[in-house]
């Protein structure tokens, strides 16, 4: 028996007054669904949500909800007015005995309720926002960029909220670690057209690839017909003074079906290109301590920087990771203890709040009045990594068209905006980049190509980011900050500091699990997890963390192997070393560190393994 959906969308278009953003599409969402929706950046992925959440109509096509169906929409810019404190509008359709629900989340995402609204930021609205979404519990949630803002403990939380959820979802996110942690399905929206692929987002690039290479299959035979009738036309005009109209008609058809097809948006057109090198140390921190406004941010920490060492800054929010990029910078001085700066140092920041940009002038403006990329004189030219290029051209290299140049940056997307951000600092020559939360709102395929141009830069890299595939994919270190200035570095990225840091602490791992969440109505406020009559003595064997490590270990291990070939297949070019020799040492470097990684993310799950089927032997 087929069953009803939670939401269908028939025949759905909508343009805005150019070429159509959503052409005839269906779309069928089942309870149960876990969907995952991708997309290019402007390809339409935000307007379909609001579709599905009908906070816009279409221009054409119905949208229907199945019977008692509620949806729950994240929305991007909530609309605070009226509501004197976060938790005031977290809880505004919720009954005063279910208010704790907006407590436990607020506690999962790291935001305070009785924050006023007033002088809450950005992203603790936004938090806000989303402990409203889950509190109220609908059948269907919507979320966009539901990670941005979050740390990784928050986006741990979350997703484990997500996965024990009886909800279906639609997820809009850059973040592939999240994605492949809670799809299971993909939307992909290309060109106006929705495809679906039934199964997780491991496995989308893949089938990506496979209807982009037919598709250039099909266009292929397609050219060779025109090619071949074109021929024809030609060789009977001349030959004849009677035409086959009926064959030219269909030639003239055939010219149109090829120039109604939407070409692929390429892949921004970034690079990267090093100063004369640096000298072989960075920067030099010793005994650094800060204090900002009665918090300690670092407290007696000492680095040393090495040229082409790649370091990530990982913590909580409010642990400041941002502050101590300024510290290591020279940007900001410490209260105590001193850093020293190399020599021939070239810096290009990527700021993560994008201060760099003037909203209310033009891309063109944004580039021209730039003083580092200015040309004297010309007022349509950028000097680009030295030479002088024509704004729209360069513009367009990073998916800009001629139309926006002369655009506020204000109407642009988040995505834009980033890329914007990259269009500036990669005009410039540099051998040390500093990139403050660069992942925020770049589609994935953007996301690739900044993380192989960054895995071929031959400077250094200091980077915050609470995305865990890129840390994974970019850093040499990782700094983790816990808060109460306690700093700790560790070899590799975020998955080699996971498997470090138990060793790191008497073989106890300081990584917290989650909170379970209940979200029974009968929960009381402020009861513990396992008070009451009812509660049940805990499980023998895997705890709840454990098991899901268990879980997750086998794609880990999977993941630590494909990096491990891929550097050694680059490392097989017998003439790297003689040609890169810094190049080469980095992946020495890297395939050690995997290698590693390897051998103690077996040697865990031969451990939880053995340990789970003892218990299961125990328990039957």
């Amino acid at each position: 028996m087929a069953r009803t959906p939670l939401l269908q969308l028939t025949d759905i278009s909508l343009g805005f007054g150019g070429d159509p953003l959503i052409d005839g599409m269906d779309l069928a969402i089942q309870p149960g669904d876990r969907l995952a929706l991708v997309g290019r950046n402007g390809s339409g992925k935000s307007t379909l949500l609001k579709i599905m959440a009908g906070l816009v109509e279409p221009d054409r096509g119905s949208r229907a909800l199945g019977p008692g169906v509620t949806v729950g929409y994240m929305e991007q810019e909530p609309d605070f007015a009226g509501f004197a404190t976060l938790g005031d509008y977290a809880a505004q359709a919720l009954a005063p005995e279910e208010r704790y629900r907006i407590d436990m989340a607020a506690e999962g995402l790291g935001f305070d309720p009785a924050l006023p609204t007033a002088t809450a930021s950005g992203g603790e609205r936004r938090r806000a926002a989303l402990a409203k979404l889950l509190a109220e519990e609908p059948a269907l949630m919507l979320l966009d960029e539901p990670t941005n803002h979050l740390d990784i403990a928050a986006i741990t939380w979350l997703e484990e909220r997500l996965r024990t959820s009886r909800a279906a979802f639609v997820l809009i996110s850059h973040d592939r670690a999240f994605l492949d942690a809670l799809a299971r399905a993909v939307l992909w929206l290309d060109r106006g057209q929705m495809r679906r692929l039934d199964k997780g987002f491991a496995h989308f690039e893949d089938w990506r690839e496979e209807v982009w290479a037919g598709e250039d299959e099909a266009r292929h035979k397609l050219d060779r017909k025109i090619k071949a009738e074109a021929r024809w036309a030609v060789e009977g005009i001349s030959a004849r003074r009677k035409r086959n109209q009926g064959r030219l008609r269909a030639l003239r058809a055939l010219r149109a079906e090829r120039a109604g097809q939407i070409r692929r948006q390429g892949t921004a057109a970034m690079a990267l290109e090093s100063a004369p090198a640096s000298g072989r140390l960075v920067i030099e921190a010793e005994g650094i301590s800060k204090t900002f406004e009665g918090r300690v941010i670092v407290k007696d920490f000492s680095l040393k920087v090495m040229r082409g060492d790649r370091l990530a800054l990982v913590g909580p929010n409010g642990t400041g990771k941002t502050t101590l990029l300024k510290l290591l910078t020279g940007e900001m001085a410490p209260d105590s203890g001193h850093v020293r700066l190399g020599s021939k140092l070239q810096m290009a920041v990527f700021d993560q709040n994008r201060a760099g940009l003037k909203l209310n002038a033009s891309l063109w403006d944004n580039l021209t009045l730039d003083p580092e990329m200015s040309v004297s004189g010309q007022s349509d030219q950028v000097m680009v990594r030295g030479q002088p290029r024509h704004v729209v051209g360069y513009l367009k290299e990073f998916l800009f068209d001629e139309a926006q140049a002369r655009a506020p940056v204000r109407a642009l997307s988040g995505g834009e905006k980033a890329r914007l951000m990259l269009a500036r600092i990669m005009a410039r020559e540099s051998n040390l980049l500093v990139l403050d939360e660069p992942t925020n709102d770049l589609d994935i395929e953007t996301l690739d190509l900044l993380q192989d141009l960054l895995g071929e830069f031959d400077g250094t890299v200091l980077m915050v980011s609470h995305d865990r595939d890129f840390i994974d994919r970019i850093a040499t270190t990782t700094l983790l900050m816990e808060g109460s200035g306690k700093v700790t570095a560790f070899a590799g990225g975020w998955s080699d500091m996971l498997a470090q840091r138990p060793a790191a602490s008497g073989g106890k791992s300081e990584v917290k699990p989650a909170a379970k969440i209940n979200t029974k109505p009968d929960a009381k406020p402020g009861a513990k997890p396992g008070s009451g009559d009812g509660a049940k003595p805990a499980r023998a064997g895997l705890s709840f963390t454990e098991r899901h490590r268990l879980e997750a270990l086998p794609a880990e291990i999977a993941r630590f192997e494909a990096e491990i070939g891929k550097i050694e297949g680059l490392m097989a070019d017998p003439d790297l070393y003689a040609r890169e020799p810094a190049k080469f040492a980095r992946a020495s470097e890297m395939l050690a560190q995997r290698q590693q990684a390897l051998a103690s993310a077996e040697e865990e799950w031969l451990e939880l393994a053995e340990r789970a089927e003892q218990a299961e032997k125990a328990g039957g």
